[in-house]
């Protein structure tokens, strides 16, 4: 059985998880899901990253210990990955005791390599981000990653020796083209980073104590990156008493991070693992922002937009196909609730649900809501169809697995357009009519196998829809709900539709919905 394994970046508690978190973690476990529906034996990991200057900072704030505020935290980052029925295997914390030590143990070995160094760090310090910065990367004299006021800042501290490994890093980028998903981003690594001269990573602090403590030098504690990323071999067991995991799972098939934190994965990451002497992640996905209309989202602007608030209204399918849809990875998306509303209305309820019920429908009406069997004379409108289905699923698996998802969910889209046009064109209420009833037992099977696969199609995504779907066209057994079953055109019988069809999605009244989202987006 192939394996694979996907990560998330562990993500700072520093508040709640507003919709662009969210949009990381639903895709990763959409892939997972994709991949174990396809029979794969997977396994995805995410957490909480609760060390650094800025915890404490948030924790004194609040009147907390840094372990007290953590705590809290990861409850609520457990809480929304419930919520959001995201199916992790391990979640893990950086205080984690077996984390804390491994990363100790790896701390020293790369001082006994020589790859680690001491000396005397002088720069500019953006607290938020846990970055250091030169003079000359700063924008307008502020963060170049998220635009806010940076403090010079002078203190000893231990050195990655990243100028060591630049050049192997360079010849593994073009030996492994897929390593970076989009490819321009790898080119960003290499013109803004690499080729004007590496710098050497700062890996300690001692300006504060929160974080895992150096074991020989223990007035430092490991800098942010150095101990977060870690955790993807943690998680497994490296390093530890019992590392089955590890050697099951790693390297990791797909890491999916955010624009924000590339320079990290895409350049310090995979030079720690070299130093390990570690194969490196087959791909690593970044993809870009959701922002709104007026830019990022901020609390001081009012426009940012949790994830809980809009699932509780409009339910957890909506919100998830909303995020994959309308979010390429290669570009930044824009989030706005008149978007959203219309994504539900016309994707959701006109195209998806309008099409279950009016089959259903017309299932209970023509046959007693017994699907008949596949007659094996299909006319030319069927053929149609069911070469559109077996092009829409190849299409679908290619945008996947080339990781394309909003691309891969407009070729679903494009088979349920397909299937409710094939309604128009036969239209069973005149065959019906006519009597016509070889025909009208064709349309009516083709339209349910037509809705079976594309139950499948979304179920990595639309678990509960999908499963809905299933239930209200009379399909129960397991063979025919797993993505091997989509080679099976043909081999449905003895089912039958449910007494009464149920909309999975209900129109929304789009102006008093607009303005719904608008009064959460300011709270």
């Amino acid at each position: 059985m192939n394996k694979f394994y996907i990560t998330t970046p562990i993500y700072y508690p520093s508040g709640r998880f507003h919709i662009g978190t969210a949009y990381t973690t639903v895709l990763a476990d959409s892939m997972k899901r994709y991949h174990k529906l396809k029979g794969e034996d997977t396994f995805l990991l995410t957490g909480t990253d609760e060390h650094g200057q800025k915890i404490g900072e948030k924790a004194a704030e609040q009147g907390k210990t840094p372990q007290e505020y953590v705590d809290e935290m990861a409850a609520y980052a457990k809480e929304l990955w419930a919520k959001m029925k995201i199916d992790y295997d391990y979640f893990i914390r950086t205080t984690d005791e077996k984390h804390v030590k491994v990363v100790q143990k790896i701390f020293d070995r790369f001082m006994e390599q020589g790859d680690i160094y001491k000396g005397e760090y002088e720069g500019w310090y953006c607290v938020p981000c846990e970055s250091y910065f030169t003079e000359t990367q700063l924008v307008d004299g502020k963060c170049p990653d998220c635009g806010r006021e940076v403090k010079l800042m002078k203190e000893e501290a231990y050195f990655f020796n990243m100028k060591k490994y630049a050049d192997r890093l360079l010849k593994y980028y073009d030996e492994h083209p897929d390593f970076v998903k989009p490819e321009y981003r790898k080119n960003e690594m290499i013109n803004n980073f690499i080729k004007p001269g590496l710098e050497d990573l700062c890996v300690t602090r001692t300006t504060f104590d929160w974080g895992i403590k150096v074991l020989k030098d223990p007035k430092h504690v490991v800098y942010v990156w150095l101990d977060a990323l870690t955790n993807y071999l943690t998680a497994l067991g490296y390093g530890s008493e019992d590392d089955s995991l590890f050697k099951k799972y790693w390297p990791a098939d797909l890491q999916i991070v955010g624009k924000d934190i590339a320079r990290f994965h895409l350049i310090y990451w995979p030079i720690f693992l070299m130093a390990l002497d570690l194969p490196l992640p087959k791909t690593i996905l970044v993809h870009n922002w959701i922002t709104m209309k007026d830019g990022k989202m901020s609390k001081s602007k009012g426009n940012v937009i949790y994830p809980e608030d809009l699932v509780e209204r409009y339910g957890l399918d909506s919100v998830r196909y909303f995020l994959l849809r309308e979010m390429p990875v290669s570009q930044d998306g824009i989030f706005s609730p008149k978007s959203f509303v219309e994504r539900y209305n016309f994707d959701l309820c006109n195209d998806l649900s309008n099409l279950l019920n009016r089959t259903v429908s017309m299932v209970n009406k023509y046959f007693s809501g017994n699907v008949p069997k596949y007659n094996g004379t299909p006319n030319e409108v069927d053929k149609e169809l069911e070469e559109t289905c077996a092009k829409q699923i190849k299409a679908f698996e290619e945008k996947w697995e080339n990781y394309e998802i909003a691309n891969g969910l407009q070729e679903i889209w494009t088979l349920i357009s397909r299937t409710n046009k094939y309604i128009d064109e036969t239209m069973p209420w005149v065959l019906a009519k006519e009597e016509n009833k070889e025909k009208l037992e064709s349309v009516m099977y083709h339209l349910i196998e037509s809705l079976r696969e594309i139950a499948i199609l979304i179920k990595p995504f639309m678990n509960d829809t999908a499963d809905n779907i299933l239930r209200q066209i009379g399909v129960r057994d397991e063979k025919f709900m797993n993505w091997d079953s989509l080679k099976q055109y043909d081999a449905l019988k003895d089912i039958k539709v449910i007494e009464k069809g149920e909309p999975i999605f209900m129109r929304l009244k789009p102006e008093e919905e607009i303005e719904y989202i608008k009064n959460l987006m300011k709270k």
